[in-house]
């Protein structure tokens, strides 16, 4: 699970994705479960628009904004049916979050040591997300939010080296977890695709493009 990332400023990430000039609140450079993040939606099938929101993803049928469980991440096979992501996965309600780095914990040592994973060829990580938009009904507040997809790694040969072991389950059933990136030529298949184009797309980064170690 990914708990915390830096997240492009506003020049880099209208560099990158071609993204216009927006009137969205700011956002920190490092981001944590619960603070603003920005995120790309489809506006359209040939236009992204960019979108600042709640990293931990809030249900449209949540009676309260604040959630007593996380929801910053979610195992991609769970999200038809889980009820906190089922809808807006029936939906096709996906986004890119745009990602300088993140970082991983490796217990290798016996502690924790924070890996830093950037991408190889110096561009930016689009990560695989959904998205949300909840309304108050009594006040009409809309709170927009996002969730970030997790894959099985278990036989990925750096991620599955992530986290700490879980010492009840056998070595290669430890359910290590790994986000999953979307290449740019992929981005519409992923935005606007139906379940089916999108499936292949769920996978752990390809060794070439990581570039990772000691934060």
């Amino acid at each position: 699970m990914c708990n915390r990332y830096v997240a492009p400023d506003e020049a880099a990430l209208e560099r990158a994705w071609h993204i216009g000039r927006h009137n969205q609140p700011k956002w920190g450079a490092e981001i944590y479960p619960r603070a603003l993040g920005p995120f790309l939606r489809a506006a359209t099938p040939e236009r992204l628009e960019l979108i600042v929101g709640n990293w931990g993803l809030i249900p449209p049928w949540a009676k309260t904004p604040t959630l007593t469980y996380s929801t910053n991440n979610c195992r991609s096979e769970e999200a038809a049916g889980k009820p906190t992501f089922r809808d807006v996965w029936r939906k096709g309600q996906r986004c890119i979050i745009p990602v300088v780095s993140f970082d991983e914990p490796n217990w290798e040592t016996g502690k924790n040591v924070w890996w830093r994973f950037r991408r190889a060829d110096g561009l930016l990580w689009g990560l695989a997300g959904l998205w949300s938009t909840w309304i108050d009904q009594s006040t009409g507040e809309i709170l927009e939010s996002y969730t970030m997809l997790t894959v099985n790694a278990d036989e990925h040969p750096l991620m599955s080296r992530m986290h700490k072991p879980d010492p009840k389950a056998p070595a290669d059933h430890q359910d290590k977890r790994s986000v999953v990136a979307i290449e740019r030529e992929n981005a519409e298949q992923w935005l606007t695709g139906t379940v089916e184009d999108v499936l292949p797309l769920i996978k752990a980064p390809d060794m070439g493009l990581i570039a990772a170690g000691p934060a």
